[in-house]
């Protein structure tokens, strides 16, 4: 399937950026390495767009690396969140706007997580209706550790597999390659999608995509 627009230049978009940027104030939350806030990013944008977004269009647009920060897990243990800049989410979610509506279409009508127009509660009016029909069983997986863990050129390739836009799927790329800043020191991100991006949720549906086909053929 191919989307015979270039779709980065409605990411790009005045208007689709715009929304991302109400989008991600809405949602507060702390600030990148860089310490820049939510209320520092207007500034920061009217000083920097213009090159940021030509940096995106050339391909040498480099996200900051997403800053590493644990919170603990309800049963115990602790979970790893990567926050990027205020800035990188703004992108990240242009990209998902955009993309949102191309892939949805791909996914299982069986899957409620991370989706627009899903939540939970579906989910359990579905169970509820299962469990009505006489059948008796639920299994609960957990993946365990799955953003930190999954593989970033498989990954890559499904994404390709239905967009097929070449400087979107550069741009994804550069985002999982950004690294990590733990404790002031540097690691590179080799594997996973950080837990804590705008990004994250809509590719971890697209890696688990083929599970959800899978398990629904048998």
């Amino acid at each position: 399937m191919h989307i015979m627009t270039n779709l980065l230049d409605k990411i790009l978009d005045r208007q689709n950026m715009y929304q991302a940027l109400k989008s991600v104030c809405s949602n507060k939350g702390a600030s990148g390495v860089d310490g820049i806030t939510i209320d520092e990013i207007d500034g920061y944008i009217r000083e920097n767009w213009p090159r940021i977004k030509i940096e995106i269009e050339e391909r040498c647009y480099k996200p900051q690396p997403v800053l590493r920060v644990e919170i603990p897990k309800p049963n115990g243990g602790t979970r790893n969140l990567g926050i990027p800049t205020v800035m990188d989410r703004i992108i990240q979610q242009a990209i998902v706007q955009v993309l949102s509506p191309i892939v949805d279409k791909e996914f299982s009508e069986f899957s409620y997580g991370f989706r627009p127009g899903r939540n939970c509660e579906m989910a359990i009016v579905r169970l509820l209706e299962y469990f009505n029909d006489g059948y008796l069983w639920v299994v609960d997986i957990d993946l365990e550790k799955f953003f930190d863990t999954v593989p970033q050129d498989k990954l890559m390739s499904l994404v390709h597999d239905i967009i097929d836009d070449p400087d979107t799927e550069s741009l994804i790329r550069k985002f999982l390659q950004a690294g990590i800043m733990d404790k002031g020191e540097y690691q590179p991100s080799e594997t996973g999608t950080p837990q804590g991006g705008n990004l994250s949720p809509l590719l971890s549906n697209i890696m688990l995509n083929e599970l959800d086909r899978e398990l629904e053929s048998r």
